[in-house]
């Protein structure tokens, strides 16, 4: 959903995977990665750092990739050395290069401690059947054999995406102060889309390195997984957002992982936070009739849901009715072939809000 209280700076967007960035600021860069898909790039920041880099995210795992960070190195970062890498989050557009990068350079790895241990027992799915519990949590939502069967089949695939991680990392933490350069940067955490997504704020420079947490034109998946299927990633999304905006002032330079920096943050954290609570509401109406969370795509997606896109969508409508769960709106009930359905509770069941 765009806002229209979100406005670009007249910045020239960086040429895909050509390793020349765009300066933001005094000693900001802005790289675009390849990613292929409908999103095509992935943003990452390259920030002075003494005698050499500080990086933010890192990439997929792709000879693109590094191919495009061998000409990095020796355009944008003209050689100097890359002393840190900092990775907001699990997703392998943002971790895939960071074992690459610091075999490479004498860099550390910094992340949360969430997002590093669970970066890593995914990663530890590669060459592994698909457990049990995770066919019995997509079958309790809707999936056919087929299906399962398609997800059996690409069970793991989410390693073939990284490098091997550093077997030790930096962790960061809430509120933690990190000194890149001259400045002092401010760890925000933000929970919902990931475990423990790290966003880094410059209040001297007015700068929000926002990750995947707040983005100016998509809002990011949140989805419920099979690795922790009675979460409640929305109501954590929408508690962050609201965090955020009360951390961190409107007029930061918003630099976004996907898009364009923006100005307009406060604005653009409402947005996200209406089209989610309007998607709540057309949901709980959906929901007169006990359904599945296959079910209901259609209140929540405008496009049609193919077979590419069945886990994101099932992960979304799980993460939806778990916050309406959460509200006392609805009941689940699993019946006898351990299929779960969800359905609005009567208005004088439900809690009143006081």
């Amino acid at each position: 959903m765009m806002n229209e209280l979100v406005n670009y700076p007249p910045l020239e967007e960086p040429e895909i995977g050509d390793g020349i960035a765009t300066k933001v600021a005094e000693g900001i860069f802005w790289l675009r990665m390849p990613m292929g898909g409908s999103i095509g790039a992935i943003n990452l920041w390259a920030l002075a750092d003494g005698d050499g880099w500080t990086i933010v995210d890192t990439g997929l795992r792709t000879t693109e990739t590094s191919a495009a960070w061998r000409r990095a190195f020796a355009s944008t970062l003209d050689g100097r050395p890359v002393r840190r890498i900092i990775v907001t989050h699990l997703h392998p557009d943002h971790s895939g290069m960071a074992g690459w990068l610091a075999q490479k350079q004498p860099a550390r790895l910094w992340m949360t401690r969430l997002e590093y241990l669970t970066l890593r027992v995914l990663a530890s799915y590669t060459g592994q059947e698909a457990p049990e519990e995770a066919i019995r949590f997509y079958r309790t939502a809707g999936w056919d054999e087929d299906a399962l069967d398609h997800y059996r089949a690409r069970f793991g695939d989410f390693g073939k995406m990284l490098y091997p991680l550093p077997a030790s990392f930096h962790a960061l933490d809430d509120g933690q102060r990190i000194m890149i350069g001259d400045r002092e940067w401010v760890v925000v955490i933000g929970k919902g889309h990931s475990p423990e997504h790290a966003l880094l704020h410059c209040p001297e420079a007015r700068l929000l390195i926002s990750g995947d947490q707040v983005l100016p034109q998509i809002s990011s998946n949140v989805s419920v997984q099979p690795l922790q299927p009675e979460a409640d990633p929305l109501t954590e999304w929408l508690e962050t957002l609201d965090a955020v905006r009360r951390r961190v002032p409107d007029d930061v330079l918003v630099l976004p992982s996907h898009g364009k920096p923006f100005h307009g943050l406060h604005g653009r954290i409402q947005a996200l936070i209406d089209g989610h609570e309007v998607a709540l509401v057309r949901l709980l109406e959906f929901l007169e009739t006990p359904l599945r969370a296959i079910d209901v795509f259609p209140a929540l997606f405008k496009r049609q849901i193919d077979r590419r896109l069945l886990g994101l969508a099932t992960g979304e409508s799980l993460a939806h009715l778990a916050c309406l769960r959460t509200r006392g709106l609805v009941s689940e009930e699993v019946d006898a072939g351990g299929i779960r359905w969800w359905r609005a509770l009567e208005k004088e069941s439900a809690p009143q809000s006081a």
